[in-house]
């Protein structure tokens, strides 16, 4: 198969599929043990808990500035707090009990640092994932964001914390 004319290259170091395979294949082996992995039971303990992954290398992606907003009534938006994700690609501490109380949220992610750093020009400024916490007692909300330069994807699961 002829590569696409209008598609980029990128040529980074990560994993090789050796044999034709389904994207989705490829998604459920490859980016859901990257979500999961390296997670410390500690973790859960916090009431939001955000995983960023770089499918480009396959990898977390470390050092990816995150914002944390909280939508006002009059439909502004309060910055709550502002971090970068660890080596692990993860940020477990944007929040606290006491601060993530019900309400519409917005994680921004300046995805346009982190690619800069690796030499490339993304299309995307940032990643924004607006949600909404309804039942945020005793509740743990973790949410996966999977980078690349072009696109992003996300997904959430909200649990019981562990105790």
């Amino acid at each position: 198969m002829a590569p696409c004319p209008t598609a980029p290259e990128i040529f980074l170091p990560g994993p090789t599929i050796s044999s034709p395979q389904k994207a989705s294949d490829y998604d459920s082996s490859v980016y859901s043990s990257l979500l999961m992995e390296n997670m410390d039971p500690l973790d859960a303990k916090h009431p939001l808990f955000v995983k960023v992954v770089d499918s480009v290398r396959g990898s977390p992606a470390p050092n990816v500035p995150v914002k944390l907003y909280k939508e006002a009534a009059d439909g502004s938006w309060e910055l709550l707090n502002s971090k970068q994700t660890n080596d692990r690609g993860v940020l477990p501490e944007l929040t606290t009990k006491e601060q993530f109380v019900a309400g519409i949220y917005k994680l921004e992610l300046d995805t346009a640092s982190y690619w800069k750093s690796m030499g490339l020009n993304p299309f995307y400024r940032h990643a924004d994932v607006v949600f909404t916490a309804n039942d945020v007692v005793n509740r743990h909300h973790t949410i996966a964001v999977v980078l690349s330069p072009f696109s992003y994807s996300t997904t959430a699961v909200v649990s019981e914390p562990v105790e």
